[in-house]
């Protein structure tokens, strides 16, 4: 099995993974659809913690359409999410809630390896808050939502002259593990001893790594 060093491109996962973002994003859940019976809300948010991979636009879409079983238009559900990214931006654009092993490892590393971010969040907040904390200077690109973040490594490989061997993919949810799968390339688990396995790269802090 291979080490994280004999990569030289790394996707990272964002939520989860460079910042402890996960409980902020419930909160936005929690706003935008306060309306709405709380154990409706609890069991979205129960959804939205088993895939943090997974957008808000999906999420949005799984709370009317699988939890409620009402039909929601594509502009009702881009009135949420924007919304939702308002409240966003308001409470992550804080450099405490960046998770310092692994920030530390990507500034220390930003010469050895040409990284790129992959995320479920919206791509155009997602940029915005790296550029507000100085994390974007790290990364060739910053990806997100609403393209799903299996089109989003689809594209980066499709856009650069490395093999697949060259890739891997670090992330802390089965959404991750499945986008490295499905674009055939390696997955390194982080943050999450639930997606752990014997299978697969696990990190339980990038410190240990030289």
């Amino acid at each position: 099995m291979k080490n994280i060093t004999d990569y030289k491109i790394i996707l990272w996962d964002f939520d989860g993974v460079i910042m402890d973002s996960m409980p902020i994003r419930g909160k936005g859940f929690e706003e935008v659809l306060k309306e709405f019976p709380r154990e409706q809300v609890e069991e979205l948010l129960a959804f939205h913690e088993h895939n943090g991979g997974l957008s808000r636009y999906v999420k949005f879409k799984y709370f009317f359409e699988k939890i409620r079983g009402e039909v929601i238009t594509d502009s009702q559900i881009l009135e949420m999410a924007e919304n939702f990214s308002k409240i966003m931006l308001d409470l992550l654009i804080d450099e405490k809630l960046l998770i310092q092993d692994s920030v530390n490892f990507i500034q220390k590393n930003v010469k050895n390896y040409e990284m790129h971010i992959v995320s479920g969040s919206d791509g155009k907040e997602l940029n915005l808050i790296c550029q507000s904390l100085d994390l974007a200077r790290y990364f060739k690109t910053i990806n997100g939502s609403p393209s799903p973040k299996n089109e989003l490594v689809r594209r980066i490989i499709q856009e650069n002259i490395y093999d697949l061997e060259d890739y891997v993919l670090i992330g802390d949810s089965i959404n991750d593990v499945e986008a490295a799968e499905v674009n055939r390339i390696s997955f390194i688990g982080y943050n999450n001893m639930n997606i752990r396995s014997k299978d697969r790269l696990y990190v339980d802090s990038f410190s240990s790594i030289g």
